[in-house]
């Protein structure tokens, strides 16, 4: 076996085994030359192989990350984002950016169908994979079919998996579209201005009326919406 083959079995064997996680920064080509007593371009020519292999990303200066894996999740089923990341084996964290109770707007009654005045729910947060944003979640919640939101802690309880877990829900629609990130949405995912990026708009209802709107966007370049279909009978 190569020098060049050894050190990119080790280094390969540490990711794949989590012993080096997702965001872990690998050290710096010229430790890793020292440490196995070989040229730097050795060890380069080892990373450029991890990184065609989608097991790294460089970053000029700042050094080698492992991979965050890309995330898949159904285009047809509601799904929390906690255990979405989770299922990526890396650390959930969950941040509330504004909480505003108010009258329903001409907006909220367009897309959420609600009689004038309803009371709406107003959230922004922001969902992290690891030391990541992962997605910005935009929410709108009718306080008229569920009024216990108003006085729900969002500081700790991600409000998805709250309403998942709090109202029963009989129908559902999903909206799935790419758009360039807006200002707002670039800060909040700490991406450039404009970076193509991935929204699910949602929109559930009960039998007594609309539930929630909410817009999901996601990083572009991480995440994979998936459907399965069954041929009609």
């Amino acid at each position: 076996m190569t020098l060049h083959q050894t050190i990119l079995g080790e280094i390969e064997s540490r990711i794949v085994s989590g012993e080096w996680p997702p965001g872990h920064r690998l050290p710096f080509e010229v430790d890793l030359a020292k440490h196995y007593g070989c040229s730097r371009m050795t060890v380069n020519k080892v990373m450029t192989q991890l990184a065609k292999a989608g097991l790294i990303e460089r970053h000029r200066r700042a050094g080698s990350f492992v991979t965050m894996p890309r995330a898949q999740s159904a285009a047809l089923e509601l799904h929390d984002i906690e255990t979405e990341v989770k299922s990526l084996g890396v650390p959930y964290a969950y941040t509330l950016v504004s909480r505003k109770l108010r009258p329903s707007d001409a907006q909220d009654r367009a897309v959420m169908e609600l009689e004038a005045d309803t009371l709406v729910l107003e959230l922004l947060a922001v969902h992290h994979a690891g030391a990541k944003p992962f997605c910005v979640e935009e929410r709108r919640i009718n306080v008229g079919v569920v009024p216990e939101a108003e006085t729900a802690d969002f500081a700790v309880n991600a409000p998805g998996g709250w309403l998942i877990a709090q109202v029963p829900w009989s129908a559902a629609e999903n909206r799935i579209q790419a758009l360039p990130a807006s200002a707002e949405i670039a800060r909040l995912l700490e991406l450039p201005k404009g970076t193509p990026c991935l929204m699910v708009q949602r929109r559930t209802w009960n039998r007594a009326g609309p539930i929630t709107f909410v817009r999901l966007v996601y990083p572009g370049d991480s995440h994979t919406l998936i459907a399965r279909f069954e041929p009609a009978s």
